[in-house]
């Protein structure tokens, strides 16, 4: 039976309901169960042309056809359904949209009552992945499985990279997992993988290769997979191979437990050979490293920390033993890592908060022989926040310590020269603070008590004592300006000038027990304490205008200016001579006249001997998004070294949409002498290209002594923090930033 589209027919007590319209027909299917049990969801269907055939229960539409229904969205040319099995079947130009996940093919079988099907040369999308398969099903209402196909993160046709799977389950906005893969670079395999797994709320990709080639390592590639064992335990695994030295391998490891806190752990592992092997020379090295790091939170007031870290290299044993940072495995093959703790400590520490103190204990114990180590076994701190006396304006603070320290020398100095010692420091302070006329006031007194077991010579000690007093006095003055100006584009809407003059007053006598007659064990400033008699002086001059649409009322108060000057004024110094000013004075400027610009500059000025020491300022221009233009020079002066004068600047410039460029310069000035070259001394240019789903970064750095050298990487747009590069390691010079020389 066929129903014209300019007749609407109700149909009651069936499971039909049909509403026509000019434009397009509705097919309303409305199935009834028996009685007492719940209505189901209606199937709505639009299309140019629909069909009811009442002997098959079926409905047939083409031209445009949609089907919504339960959050599931099918769209295509030509559609049959089953209004009693909610069996649907399509021809021609398939999509279905479900869970932030889109497939298409050439057909499909669907039901629409358990979300299930089957999709025939499919095409899927759910972000930041493409792909394609043979088949692919609709096994649940949250997973695809696909057949024969590929996924990437490129979304043409003909993908630059892919990775070719026997089978996808794809879990849209969740995870994604291939099994016996193969990793393609355009239609060239490049790697077997046995499965892949990566979830899509992870923004970094799983798979890291880094080839290249140095001179200390010869031809190499460095690989590192990112693995799920489950969604609270990930990490890596590391295979390297240096044509040079050998291979070597390891794993990382990221864990979370919900009763235990959470942590990593790594271990990286070679059996180096010597490149340049001699007989009397050692052919072989182990290298190695174990690092664990955990942190507990007991209860909201508990906290514990461990950290332990062993190093064993039998390289920096035979030709480095007394300078651990000139071969060391951490240094050569993780450099970051090197570069943000070269001595890495092993420890534990347990952190709580008492209702009105704070106790932090700590268990030290030096691991690598080479280092020069202060145990410490244990030591106790304890804070006593600032309280106020009752109902008095007096408020009483209070800290100390208490620990047993052991200094350990490295090998292969002898243990006998270790030094062992226990002490115990604590002060106590009183403190009232007050309002005096537009003046902040706050005069302290304090004491200072610390006790040793011995003292240098390991003889018996007294107990030594330092008396504290002082005071904090600041206040603030202000005067607003009318000026209002758009001269030079600077949008001044008044300015207001604030003034803060600040004075800390500090003294303290000669301590009962001199700094000569005690072990300093390099863990605190416990035993470097002498007599002070001074006061820190400091200005700070801040300038404020109003900015934004509409009037006065509706802008908005923003800093254009803060000024800084401090120095200290030292009464009858320690060594004789009269009471003055300390030989430096410090000076501090931060400049926003402009959006797009910011001006940093600090100067020290010896006015003792009437030079400057130090000069450094930083320009910075924003000028749009992705071009930025800075400016920076490092001034450095004493009497023995003379004079070290250096400017950078650095340039990033968007082209285009396909192109950017980035230059970085280090510009030595000045007199040349023989031990200070001036000219250039390091330069560097990059030029990026957008290859769609890629960036890639050709880069060329020259430093003066050291030579050239080429960067070339690739990063996937969809994992911006996953680099295929090759070089050693690479980190993005910062605007001002200095070389070493």
């Amino acid at each position: 039976m066929k129903i014209s589209l300019k007749t609407k027919i109700i149909l009651l007590n069936v499971s039909i309901c049909i509403l026509a319209t000019v434009l397009s027909f509705e097919l309303y299917v409305c199935s009834f169960a028996d009685e007492g049990k719940k209505q189901q969801l209606p199937v709505t269907v639009d299309g140019d042309n629909v069909e009811y055939l009442s002997e098959t229960k079926e409905v047939s539409a083409t031209g445009n056809v949609v089907v919504d229904y339960k959050g599931t969205k099918l769209m295509a040319d030509k559609l049959t359904v089953n209004t009693e099995t909610k069996d649907a079947k399509t021809e021609g130009p398939t999509r279905v949209e479900d869970n932030d996940a889109v497939v298409e093919g050439s057909q499909i079988s669907y039901n629409f009552a358990d979300k299930t099907g089957t999709i025939t040369d499919a095409k899927f999308r759910s972000s930041p992945y493409f792909g394609k398969a043979k088949e692919m099903k609709k096994v649940s209402d949250k997973e695809f499985v696909g057949y024969r196909g590929y996924a990437t993160t490129c979304a043409i046709d003909s993908p630059h990279y892919r990775i070719g799977a026997k089978r996808i389950n794809l879990f849209p906005n969740d995870k994604i997992k291939t099994k016996h893969d193969k990793f393609f670079i355009a239609n060239v395999p490049l790697a077997y993988l046995p499965f892949y797994n990566h979830s899509l709320k992870d923004p970094m990709y799983h798979i890291q290769m880094t080839p290249g080639k140095s001179k200390d390592w010869g031809p190499y590639l460095l690989t590192a997979t990112r693995y799920n064992i489950t969604n609270k335990v990930t990490g890596r695994l590391y295979l390297d191979q240096r044509s040079k030295i050998g291979t070597a391998g390891g794993f990382g490891a990221n864990y979370n437990t919900d009763l235990f806190g959470k942590g990593d752990l790594k271990f990286y592992y070679t059996q180096e050979r010597s490149p340049n092997y001699k007989e009397w020379e050692q052919a072989e090295f182990q290298r190695y490293f174990i690092r664990s790091r955990h942190r507990w939170e007991i209860d909201p007031r508990t906290i514990l920390t461990s950290e332990y870290f062993k190093i064993v290299d039998s390289k920096m044993a035979i030709y480095s033993p007394t300078s651990p940072h000139e071969y060391n495995v951490l240094k050569d093959f993780f450099p970051r890592e090197y570069g943000k703790d070269p001595q890495p400590l092993s420890y534990v520490t347990v952190h709580h908060n008492f209702d009105y103190l704070s106790v932090d204990a700590i268990v030290q114990k030096r691991v690598n022989r080479w280092y020069t180590e202060t145990e410490k076994l244990p030591e106790v701190k304890y804070s006593l926040p600032s309280l106020q006396f009752g109902d008095t304006p007096f408020y009483f603070e209070n800290t100390g310590l208490v620990g047993s320290y052991n200094k350990k020398n490295p090998v292969p100095s002898d243990s006998v020269n270790d030094v062992d010692l226990f002490r115990f420091d604590t002060t106590n302070k009183v403190s009232l603070p007050m309002k005096i006329a537009f003046f902040s006031l706050t005069p302290f007194v304090s004491d200072r008590t610390t006790y040793w077991n011995k003292d240098i010579n390991g003889a018996a000690i007294n107990p030594r004592t330092v008396f504290y007093s002082g005071a904090d006095i600041s206040t603030k003055f202000y005067r607003l300006f009318d000026v209002k100006t758009n001269f030079l584009g600077l949008d001044l809407n008044g300015i207001r000038h604030i003034v803060t003059p600040t004075v800390g007053y500090k003294f303290n006598h000669e301590p009962t027990i001199l700094t000569s007659k005690l072990r300093n064990m390099d863990t605190d400033d416990v035993e470097d304490v002498s007599r002070n008699n001074s006061a820190t002086l400091e200005l700070l001059n801040k300038f404020q205008t109003k900015r934004g649409e509409g009037d006065d009322k509706k802008k908005t108060s923003v800093d254009i200016a803060n000024f800084k000057i401090s120095t200290i004024y030292k009464f009858k110094p320690k060594g004789g001579g009269g009471s003055g000013f300390s030989e430096s004075i410090l000076y501090d400027l931060e400049l926003f006249p402009y959006s797009w610009m910011r001006v940093d500059a600090d100067l020290t000025y010896n006015h003792y001997e009437d030079y400057v020491p130090s000069a450094n300022y930083d320009i910075n221009f924003t000028l749009a998004s992705e071009r930025s233009f800075g400016l920076g020079q490092r001034y450095a002066y004493s009497p023995t070294t003379k004079v070290n004068n250096e400017l950078t600047y650095n340039l990033k410039w968007r082209l285009n949409p396909k192109w950017m460029l980035f230059t970085y310069h280090i510009i030595r000035v000045g007199h040349q002498t023989s031990s200070y070259k001036t000219g250039l001394r390091e330069q560097e240019y990059t030029i990026s290209r957008n290859l769609h789903c890629w960036d890639m970064d050709i880069t060329y750095n020259v430093k003066r002594g050291e030579g050239n050298t080429i960067w070339l990487i690739f990063r996937l747009k969809a994992f911006p923090e996953i680099e295929f590069d090759f070089n050693k390691s690479y980190n993005a010079p910062k605007s001002g930033s200095q070389a070493n020389q």
